[in-house]
């Protein structure tokens, strides 16, 4: 029988599935060839590039490595290496510390302009109840909103008062004088709209009645660098308000005045130091109610100025008024 020859064809490439490598490379590329006994897996390399021994299936990856995997450091993933990590660009950086402090600056303007607003004491109008170099909060949301509740108010058209709620008498308030608006004074309300005040022999009188008077302790001024006493008394107005006025002078311009019948949406005005105030007695007149900017409330702050000086650091402590520090305001 003739023996007929069989052709083999030549295998066909075989081409790699997608996401796998040719594993004719894998051993190509491995430098030796696989010796008996051990296999390469399909990409030549575990991941870490080793070798695996024995031809079973199941088998330890770790099996005759002495290094543990670790946590990688830097946010990489475990076994493998570390991820880089791009660097935030400069530009970036500087546009959210900006947007960060322009968000600041609006939540303070809001607080400032509508909620509460701080002052300081430049003068001693409002002696003893608040001294020169006291700081202060007002209340801008007491009585509402005027023109002068706001920065610049006295450039702004007239409105009237938003959410206006009625000062009651003995308030301690902050207003634009009509004299001058474009300044604010600090004095006390003492009379409401209808009111009939006067000063007689000084005592104040209030409705033609006489607001009841009591001395107490003087108030000790040093600013003149000597002790000075001043008579100090505690008047008590209509409703119950109590509070504590100055009277440097039994027979100052103050003391005697005519009788002043205070306008439909206006106040008279007085400040606690009743020799040294320029109110409504003086040059201030009735105050409009559009001309309200807030209620004093408490004092966050004081400082004595007469014991220190801006560049004179060291002094600073001995001039602080901790007693007067976060106290309210009579």
């Amino acid at each position: 029988m003739t023996d007929i020859p069989v052709h083999r064809l030549p295998p066909e490439p075989l081409e790699p599935c997608e996401g796998e490598s040719d594993p004719r490379l894998a051993l190509e590329g491995a430098g030796d060839a696989a010796a008996p006994g051990q296999r390469w897996n399909r990409g030549g390399e575990d991941g870490r590039g080793r070798r695996i021994e024995g031809g079973g299936d199941d088998f330890d990856d770790d099996e005759g490595d002495d290094t543990e995997d670790e946590e990688p450091e830097d946010g990489g993933e475990p076994g493998g290496g570390a991820v880089a990590r791009e660097d935030q660009p400069a530009g970036e950086s500087w546009w959210d510390l900006t947007q960060f402090l322009l968000v600041v600056l609006a939540v303070a303007l809001v607080v400032r302009t509508f909620l509460f607003q701080p002052y300081n004491i430049p003068s001693g109008s409002m002696e003893s109840t608040l001294l020169v170099g006291d700081y202060l909060f007002v209340d801008k949301f007491a009585y509402g909103y005027g023109r002068y509740s706001f920065p610049l108010g006295r450039y702004l058209p007239s409105f009237g008062r938003v959410l206006f709620r009625d000062p009651s008498r003995g308030d301690v308030l902050v207003f634009a004088p009509p004299g001058d608006p474009s300044t604010v004074f600090i004095k006390r309300l003492v009379g409401l709209p209808g009111d009939r005040v006067r000063m007689t022999g000084g005592v104040l009188y209030v409705n033609d009645q006489a607001v009841p008077k009591r001395r107490i302790a003087d108030f000790i001024d040093t600013g003149t660098g000597y002790e000075h006493h001043i008579a100090r008394y505690r008047e008590t107005l209509p409703g119950g308000k109590s509070y504590v006025v100055l009277d440097q002078d039994p027979a100052g311009p103050g003391d005697d005045t005519k009788t002043y019948i205070v306008p439909p949406g206006h106040y008279f005005m007085m400040g606690d130091n009743r020799d040294d105030s320029n109110d409504s007695r003086m040059d201030v007149g009735y105050v409009p109610a559009e001309n309200l900017v807030g209620k004093a409330l408490f004092r966050f702050f004081s400082i004595d100025g007469e014991k220190t000086t801006p560049w004179k650091i060291w002094t600073w402590p001995l001039a602080i008024r901790a007693e007067r520090i976060f106290t309210v305001i009579d």
